[in-house]
């Protein structure tokens, strides 16, 4: 694999949180100048190049892969006909702490399921307009704060945050694992986050 490859799989990995040229840099075993240059290069081919729909744009200390602005209106579209679609395990597990644990960062919600990075999951939840950045939690890298959002309520029928249902009506109930849900008619499929 060559180092442009290695870039382009981290920042996609990476996802909406991005990443620093430091744990780039530590990630690859390279000088943190090789990979600021590296980037540079990678980041004016990728912009020049017609064919290519990506782009790495910087952020402070930060580098993010994102689609380039011309496919806006096509991943707006998308997006909204992805509305009426199912929602994975993971994608409820992360809207039920939200809803609950309101406002909560992206590295709480992590360790309340136990896993590493949810970050795709979280990102998919805000474009659909359920879940929104709510400020920044006055901790060290100032994180964001993820709430839920009137879609929300909307999409399941609530007039607020108070007509959820008690946690405690859940104490000892079994629910199926590894299932997809539907918003809309309870069907289920095989997938996984």
């Amino acid at each position: 694999m060559s180092l442009n490859q290695d870039l382009v799989a981290l920042l996609y990995t990476a996802g909406d949180q991005g990443i620093t040229l430091v744990d780039l840099a530590a990630t690859l075993q390279t000088d943190q100048a090789a990979i600021r240059q590296h980037l540079e290069d990678l980041m004016q081919q990728m912009t020049q190049d017609n064919q290519e729909a990506l782009v790495i744009q910087q952020y402070g200390d930060i580098y993010k892969l994102l689609t380039k602005p011309q496919y806006y209106t096509l991943i707006k579209n998308y997006w909204q006909l992805q509305q009426t679609t199912t929602l994975s395990q993971a994608a409820l597990e992360i809207l039920a702490i939200i809803a609950y644990r309101q406002p909560i960062t992206r590295v709480e919600i992590d360790e309340i399921r136990g896993v590493k990075n949810s970050s795709s999951t979280l990102q998919t939840l805000v474009i659909r307009q359920l879940v929104q950045n709510v400020g920044h939690k006055n901790a060290p890298g100032r994180p964001r704060l993820y709430g839920t959002t009137p879609e929300f309520l909307d999409y399941f029928g609530l007039k607020n945050l108070a007509q959820l249902p008690d946690l405690s009506e859940f104490q000892n109930e079994k629910f199926p694992d590894q299932e997809n849900f539907h918003l809309f008619n309870q069907s289920t499929s095989q997938t996984e986050d």
